[in-house]
C-alpha cells in the first residue's frame, strides 16, 4: 500500500500513488480476501453474502452508496454503488472494521 492518508471534512482517506505500484512492467491489483474460506471478493453479492454471515447488516440512510452496519458497535462500511469502482482504500476500511476475517493481498498481473 503506498499513499498518503489525507484528512479532509472529517474523513481519513488514502490517496494511492499509482506509479508506485508499478515495477519491470507490471502492475499489482490488490484484491479483498475472506480469510477462513480463502475467497477473493469478486462482487458486492459474494462481499453482502460474507458480512450478513458476520454480523453486519444493510443500511439505507444513502441512496448513492452501498452501506452495512453492525448493531454491536458503531462502524459503518459506506462503499461506492458500482462494485468497478471499489478500491483498496474500501477494502482497508473493511479489513480495520473485520479484524482477523479479511485481508488485502496484491495479484501481480
Amino acid at each position: 500500500m503506498s499513499g498518503v492518508w489525507v484528512f479532509k471534512n472529517g474523513v481519513l482517506r488514502l490517496v494511492e500513488n499509482n506509479g508506485s505500484d508499478s515495477f519491470q512492467g507490471s502492475s499489482r491489483r490488490k484484491v479483498l480476501v475472506h480469510v477462513s474460506t480463502n475467497e477473493v471478493v469478486t462482487s458486492y453479492e459474494v462481499l453482502e453474502r460474507i458480512l450478513f454471515s458476520c454480523g453486519w447488516e444493510k443500511y439505507y440512510n444513502d441512496p448513492d452508496l452501498f452501506q452495512f452496519h453492525k448493531r454491536s458497535n458503531v462502524h459503518l462500511i459506506s462503499l461506492p454503488k458500482v462494485f468497478n469502482k471499489f478500491k483498496s482504500m474500501h477494502m482497508y476500511d473493511i479489513v480495520v472494521k473485520n479484524r482477523n476475517l479479511f485481508e488485502v493481498r496484491d495479484i501481480i498481473s
